[in-house]
């Protein structure tokens, strides 16, 4: 393997990224995205590259939701690179660029919550995230079932 380095998603690293997301999806690890809402937010996304290539090894997005409030979504890493600290590089990237932005509080919906308490995240009440429920959460299949576990920083 060569080089690897984080940078902004490009418009051909989709289909890459569908890949990575599909296989965690079948994990559990996360909820599946489709092709359409990658093409539609590929500004929001981070990816682990190839520094000489195309392939790409790892993803996460940072999607704004509201006024000083945007979630970290779709963090996936590849089996071989999991315990690399590739999945914390991702997400300093997107609470750098929270902060650039202006935005001071970052949430995440999660099945990983270790990963996110190391980073410095603290379990919340979904109550907390109202405008997460009405913007994305009445298209999920597992609404108004969810599983996952809501995650908040504040800086």
């Amino acid at each position: 393997m060569t080089r690897l380095y984080l940078r902004k998603a490009r418009i051909n690293d989709v289909k890459s990224i569908h890949t990575i997301l599909m296989e965690c999806s079948r994990q559990d690890l996360l909820l599946p995205r489709s092709y359409s809402d990658l093409y539609s937010h590929l500004r929001d996304y981070f990816v682990v590259a190839e520094d000489q290539g195309t392939n790409i090894y790892g993803c996460c997005a940072l999607s704004i939701v509201w006024d000083n409030l945007a979630e970290i979504r779709s963090l996936a890493i590849v089996p071989e690179l999991r315990t690399m600290g590739w999945g914390g590089k991702l997400v300093e990237s997107c609470m750098s660029e929270a902060l650039t932005l202006g935005i001071y509080k970052v949430f995440t919906l999660t099945y990983q919550t270790t990963f996110f308490a190391r980073q410095g995240f603290r379990e919340i009440t979904k109550d907390m995230l109202p405008q997460k429920v009405w913007a994305d959460c009445l298209q999920c299949p597992k609404f108004p079932d969810c599983d996952e576990t809501a995650m908040l920083m504040e800086m």
